[in-house]
């Protein structure tokens, strides 16, 4: 089951990342053994690992795309097989992909609603920029409008008080659902923002598997809700 979900976590990854790439107008790249989105000086360079081994002219590839890159580098193994330590002044850690069967979804403790306006989703935006700290995106860089429209992307957030308190986006892709940017500002955490938001989020997604990739802080709230872990997953990230 490991290398399943190590698939499809990878499969759904390379959903999500191309989808994002194409709502920021951003150069996505396709090939056998990996995905890649080549964005701006803010965005930087994304990689998806496809398959637990690349060839040589794969890695090659990503190694000069790796140098070429305005930004950022980032890149994502599922698998934890390929070394990219040699892209840079990378950190390295790694993080459980895990794994939810089909099961019926409790009812959140507040308001948790699908994202349909850009008021909605510049809060979304500002929730996840928050609670990631990814203080180098401007408004409306993150979250464009266009990802609304992108097949199979859901953005949810969830309402505290009358404010938007956390958000998180879904994918489904053939067949499976996943979860990214479950994020929630430090002013609403412990208050069960978290726990609501993916309930509301996961109730679309309860006749399908799910998966995600834990930080160490969620992976309890996600134990809770029936993910399990299948598979470690590897990720790289420059230091500056």
């Amino acid at each position: 089951m490991s290398i399943e979900t190590s698939v499809r976590q990878a499969r759904n990854s390379a959903a999500f990342w191309a989808a994002t790439g194409r709502s920021r107008g951003h150069e996505v790249i396709r090939r056998r053994g990996f995905l890649a989105v080549a964005g701006d000086e803010r965005a930087g360079l994304r990689v998806l690992l496809q398959e637990p081994g690349l060839t040589d002219g794969e890695l090659a590839e990503i190694t000069e795309l790796a140098a070429l890159a305005r930004g950022p580098v980032e890149a994502e193994d599922p698998f934890s097989v390929t070394d990219l330590n040699h892209l840079g002044d990378m950190r390295s850690w790694q993080m459980p992909v895990m794994l939810r069967p089909p099961a019926p979804v409790a009812e959140p403790a507040m308001e948790v609603v699908r994202v349909r306006e850009e008021a909605d989703l510049r809060a979304a935006e500002r929730a996840v920029i928050e609670g990631f700290a990814l203080t180098r995106f401007r408004p409306g860089e993150m979250f464009p409008m266009a990802i609304l429209d992108q097949p199979g992307v859901a953005v949810f957030v969830a309402r505290l008080d009358g404010e938007v308190a956390g958000a998180c986006v879904t994918v489904v892709e053939d067949g499976f659902g996943s979860h990214y940017w479950v994020g929630t500002p430090d002013a609403f955490r412990s208050r069960g923002v978290g726990r609501a938001v993916m309930l509301g989020s996961l109730a679309p997604l309860a006749d399908l598997p799910v998966t995600l990739t834990a930080s160490r802080l969620g992976r309890p709230l996600y134990e809770s809700l029936g993910f399990a872990v299948a598979a470690p997953s590897t990720w790289w990230a420059s230091r500056s």
